[in-house]
């Protein structure tokens, strides 16, 4: 029988510092935060050789005693935990006390260090894991930390790092991360001697992400207003309606300071630009989401790479219900009740307080009417051409108790276009006040309008005061629909049935997992099946989880009715039918992009006809 022996120290180091030290950006990342602990305002990292060769990184926090420094490396030694209940409020970057030994285990390390009330500073130099010397230094108060000959003494894992620039890529990615994480602290990045960033502390993140990522960049990044709820704050930069990638790897979430790898976050900001990006692209975003620390998990990986969450169904309405509002996608807060309206005030005269009694100026002078104008009419069918509203049927209008006639929505936009022609039945040239010439796509601008007209119906159904019952978007069959489900689904229906009541489907159980559809949506085309058209959705909702916004299991399904509503029948030729249309859609809360992400028209600037005409 095998003999078992208890693994010499500095096997067993080298043994964790494969779990802890993957590749020279795992380093970084460790000193790195090691700094951050130390309250540091100010770090720099300098690497040569994609980090093999060198790693170091300076800081001007407190810095460690004589016997503090002897202590560091000696393997789950920390400052940051005292026992296993810290486990639960876990306020600091490092807690194990794993890293620094790990890493000294595996390259020569030397390890300079000072606190702001010693007269000198003190130096380490470990090599594999050895202490060659300590000794006295003079310094300034602080850390400095340099690793020489990563993973010399096992030089098996030199053969599994990438090459010298895709480790750099790594290092320089993972400082980036960190540097927006922390805007309040200064980063320096040297590679090879030469300068890749530099960041002062107490820079904007809009600031910093330009300083790191270029203006460019930064500029397809707009503010998110800061949003709090109990417990969680989220903050951060996100991009603009169109703005997207093909990867996720301009998606940042960082909770708690920390640049972290989330499901629940990168499903909550996919889903949350559903229909403001192509199928297959991504957003951009820097989501900075701070959260008591008993509600996140940060010990779940070696690397603290990943986190879990305690209630992830409602960090992740949290984070979708934001994101829609800051697209104007989602109803406001809700706001106190209006006062009382004076006695000789008619009930219904459309005027607000403060508003301007003037007339609003007219489109064709360049201006927009302030109220929200009716769908466009189409001209009158000539002799043998098909009717209009079978060219291109339209919603009947919101009942005033929905959708104000007096008040454009949120975020709309001026229309102050004037229209050049039609290049096709299905493109229109308008041109703007300052001499651009905008090409607008007809059919994506009615699928645009048509979403937002049945969202809104949705999200307003029963939230507001005095809004139109849900019976009023039904409409009853005169035959019940018979549907059977699997118990999953089935349950899924029971749960969410006053949603789906709300959206105008009305079920009636029947018997074990056996239903009958009473009524349907009155937006819903008579082409589409209603009991397919419930099933899309209740299987929307069953992979959907938690609290989500009323309207938001039903946004795949409402984008394709809008693009079936937009694609049906042949367009009108009027040129009112543009304008019309161009119009309505300047009050919709997205106007740029249809309701799959794509764009609705293109312009093409002065400056820039002037360039490609070389005027």
């Amino acid at each position: 029988m095998p003999e078992i022996r208890v693994l010499p120290e500095t096997v067993a180091n080298q043994i964790a510092a494969g779990e802890v030290v993957e590749r020279p950006a795992s380093v970084v990342k460790e000193l790195l935060e090691n700094s951050l602990d130390a309250g540091a305002t100010r770090i720099g990292i300098e690497f040569r050789h994609g980090g093999k060769a060198l790693i170091a990184v300076e800081d001007d926090g407190c810095g460690m005693t004589p016997d503090q420094a002897l202590m560091a490396l000696e393997m789950h030694a920390t400052s940051k935990i005292r026992n296993a209940g810290d486990l639960d409020e876990i306020r600091t970057f490092g807690f194990r006390g794993e890293a620094v030994p790990s890493i000294a285990s595996v390259s020569r390390f030397t390890l300079r260090t000072r606190t702001a009330e010693a007269l000198g500073g003190t130096e380490l130099v470990i090599n594999a894991g050895k202490l060659v010397h300590q000794k006295q230094t003079g310094m300034a108060p602080g850390t400095r930390i340099e690793v020489a000959n990563l993973f010399h003494p096992v030089p098996a894992r030199l053969k599994f790092l990438k090459s010298q620039n895709t480790e750099s890529a790594h290092i320089t990615r993972l400082v980036r991360l960190y540097a927006v994480a922390h805007p309040g602290v200064g980063f320096r990045l040297i590679e090879d001697g030469q300068e890749v960033f530099r960041s002062p502390a107490d820079a904007t993140l809009h600031e910093r992400v330009r300083e790191i990522w270029g203006a460019a960049f930064a500029a397809d990044l707009a503010p998110l207003e800061p949003a709090e709820a109990s417990g969680m704050r989220l903050q951060g930069l996100l991009g603009k309606a169109g703005a997207s990638r093909a990867t996720r790897q301009e998606m940042v979430t960082i909770v708690n300071g920390r640049p972290v790898d989330s499901r629940v976050l990168a499903y909550a900001l996919t889903e949350s630009y559903h229909t403001l990006l192509p199928r297959g692209r991504y957003p951009l975003a820097f989501l900075l989401i701070d959260i008591e620390p008993h509600w996140v998990d940060v010990n779940v990986h070696p690397t603290k790479r990943e986190v879990r969450f305690r209630d992830e169904g409602r960090v992740r309405q949290f984070v979708i219900t934001t994101v829609l509002r800051h697209h104007n996608l989602a109803p406001a807060p809700p706001t106190p009740p209006e006062p009382e309206r004076l006695p000789d005030m008619p009930a219904h005269t459309g005027i607000e307080a403060g508003a301007s009694m003037e007339p609003a100026p007219d489109a064709t002078a360049g201006g927009v009417d302030a109220t929200t104008p009716p769908a466009p009419t189409p001209p009158e069918p000539g002799p043998g051409e098909p009717s209009a509203r079978a060219q291109a049927p339209r919603i009947s209008p919101m009942p005033p108790a929905v959708a104000s006639p007096a008040t454009p929505p949120a975020g709309a936009y001026r229309f102050d276009w004037r229209l050049a022609g039609r290049l096709t039945h299905n493109l229109a040239l308008f041109e703007t006040p300052a001499g651009a010439l905008v090409i607008l796509g007809l059919r994506a601008a009615a699928a645009r309008i048509w979403y937002e007209r049945v969202l809104q119906r949705v999200q307003n159904g029963q939230d507001e005061p005095g809004a139109m019952p849900a019976a009023t978007f039904s409409q009853q069959l005169l035959l019940a629909i018979p549907m059977e489900l699997d118990p999953i689904v089935a349950s899924t229906l029971r749960e969410r049935q006053a949603l789906l009541q709300q959206v105008g489907f009305h079920v009636e159980e029947f018997g074990r997992n056996f239903f009958r559809i009473q009524a349907t949506p009155d937006w819903l085309p008579s082409a589409m099946p209603p009991e397919e058209t419930l099933r899309d959705m209740l299987a929307q909702l069953t992979h959907r989880p938690g609290d989500l916004h009323p309207a938001h299991p039903a946004r795949e399904l409402l984008a394709k009715i809008a693009a079936e509503h937009a694609a049906a029948g042949a367009i009108p030729a009027d040129p009112e039918y543009a304008i019309s249309t161009a119009r309505e859609l300047f009050h919709c809360r997205q106007p740029t992009v249809c309701p799959r992400g794509k764009p609705v028209f293109t312009e093409l600037t002065r400056s820039e006809l002037a360039r490609r005409l070389g005027l």
